[in-house]
């Protein structure tokens, strides 16, 4: 278990494409977002999912998506689509398909990962954290050996709490909370979730914020004019990347100097703020690679 080790792929914006739509896989290829969830489940009508699962294992076969991180996500083992769907995904990748993570929706326990492990290989997994038992067992989730990342699901979260949209989303806090903790002690990439209004720029920037502010690594996307507002929210600033360089300058020359501390701006710089420091750098130089 570990909560400092730097990742080395950033995952600011993660964008939500239908599997079945042909001209949005294809216009994916040039946006700007660091992650794409590829969607078989709640963006593909019923009379579409088998065509769309045909669609999408011959595009990520034959589509290049640079260095974008490709995830799947398929419908609920629950439903007569989802086994096919794994086992789909599955051939694509032996095939040479680029696929980078399978989601698996409706995560209520660990279970439910083990599940799916069970009919693929090697691939990473990536849990929807979208229920009230997820947020009760966030912990033995997150802990899974195959898991890699966790998404929140705040629609249909909100719709098993049944709450009220709150700007502040003070209802949620509790979930968001439960799993922000059991992600950050596993060390597993946490996405929060999408923000419904994508004309609302002031509205998308503030949930940004609070979610970059609260740690979550990135924030789930439904429309492309989402992501310049998510880039910058979860990237580092210029601010925070010269604090970061002067941080681990002024405890180097601390240290050979034989003290345990630095100061810098008239704070006290101890090893730990330097481990943050390094992670801003780190994230700061893959988001700068992954502009190439």
């Amino acid at each position: 278990m570990s909560t400092e080790s730097a990742r080395p792929r950033p995952y600011r914006s993660v964008l939500y494409i239908p599997g079945s739509k042909d001209r949005a896989l294809d216009k994916a290829r040039d946006l700007d977002c660091d992650a794409i969830i590829f969607d078989l489940e709640d963006a593909v009508a019923v009379d579409e999912k088998v065509n769309a699962r045909a669609l999408l294992a011959k595009t990520l076969a034959e589509a290049d998506y640079g260095n974008r991180a490709r995830i799947v996500r398929v419908n609920g083992l629950d439903t007569e689509w989802g086994k096919d769907d794994v086992l789909a995904m599955a051939e694509a990748i032996h095939g040479g398909a680029k696929i980078d993570a399978i989601l698996v929706p409706k995560v209520s326990m660990k279970s439910d990962l083990d599940a799916v492990a069970n009919l693929v290989n090697g691939v990473p997994l990536w849990a929807m954290m979208e229920t009230a038992m997820a947020m009760l067992n966030a912990a033995e989730i997150a802990a899974h050996p195959r898991l890699e990342g966790m998404v929140m699901g705040t629609n249909d979260l909100a719709k098993e709490l049944q709450c009220r949209f709150r700007a502040d989303r003070l209802p949620m806090q509790t979930g968001l909370g439960l799993c922000l903790l059991a992600a950050k002690t596993y060390g597993k990439i946490i996405v929060d979730g999408v923000y419904n209004a994508f004309k609302d720029e002031d509205g998308l920037r503030a949930e940004c914020e609070q979610g970059r502010d609260m740690g979550f690594d990135g924030k789930t996307l439904i429309h492309p004019a989402q992501l310049d507002i998510a880039n910058a929210a979860f990237a580092p600033s210029e601010a925070e990347i010269d604090l970061a360089r002067r941080q681990i300058a002024a405890f180097e020359a601390a240290e050979a100097s034989g003290q345990g501390v630095a100061v810098v701006d008239g704070k006290i710089v101890e090893n730990l703020h330097v481990v943050t420091a390094r992670q801003i750098l780190a994230k700061a130089d893959a988001i700068a690679e992954r502009a190439k």
